[in-house]
């Protein structure tokens, strides 16, 4: 029997309409010219496996590449926060231990406090995962403080099996490809530190993101996830 290669996918509903709904909201965020009072917000997470050296690993030479022993500890894992705003080309990084609904609220919060303290709303990409919700502020904050960061907020959810719709999904894997590819972190400390290192240096380099997928484009594109509309 002739073995196949099995390539895994993330394969969009055909004919949802809760899909589009949600695609559009977010295609129409992304078209929105920007504006300091409504910036948009994409966030995305992922988790990253601490690995701790047995051995002290040989510096690199002109002679040959750095060296790692194949042995590791196993030190837990932590959660990378990616934030973008992708008409400013600025990302911040940030790493806790957990990704719970409090770690999420503490992140939202803090950045609400600083970097958007003047804006009236802050348009927030980000998938209907259920961490992020509004709930999440009253687990982490008294009631009157958790409905003062709600008010300031404005969800704009990707569809299931549409996260390739969320920039800040995009810039996780440059993260990943440029700075966590093929190393070890052995605790959080220095996860952050490298991150932190990596976001300052793209925001430095970068422009902003000009993201060309339309809503034109989609329902042109993508006809098969639009339904049938019955006479």
């Amino acid at each position: 029997m002739t073995s196949r290669k099995i390539q895994y996918w993330v394969i969009p509903p055909t004919a949802n309409g809760e899909f589009v709904a949600c695609m559009e909201n977010v295609l129409e965020t992304y078209a929105q010219p920007y504006d300091p009072r409504f910036p948009v917000l994409c966030m995305d997470e992922q988790p990253v496996q601490l690995l701790k050296e047995t051995r002290v690993p040989i510096a690199a030479t002109t002679h040959h590449a750095r060296r790692v022993d194949y042995e590791y500890e196993r030190a837990g894992t932590a959660s990378v926060f990616m934030f973008a705003e992708p008409l400013q080309g600025w990302r911040h990084v940030r790493v806790r231990r957990q990704r719970t609904k409090v770690d999420w609220a503490g992140e939202m919060a803090a950045l609400l406090q600083t970097r958007y303290v003047e804006a009236h709303k802050v348009l927030v990409v980000c998938d209907n995962l259920n961490t992020h919700t509004m709930g999440a502020f009253y687990e982490a904050f008294d009631a009157a403080r958790a409905r003062q960061l709600v008010r300031r907020l404005e969800f704009r959810y990707t569809p299931k099996h549409g996260s390739w719709l969320n920039i800040a999904e995009n810039e996780l894997s440059a993260l990943t490809r440029q700075c966590l590819h093929d190393r070890r972190f052995g605790d959080t400390k220095h996860l952050a530190a490298e991150t932190a290192a990596w976001s300052t240096s793209s925001n430095e380099k970068q422009r902003g993101v000009d993201w060309q997928f339309k809503i034109d484009d989609a329902r042109t594109k993508l006809k098969a996830l639009y339904p049938k509309i019955k006479d």
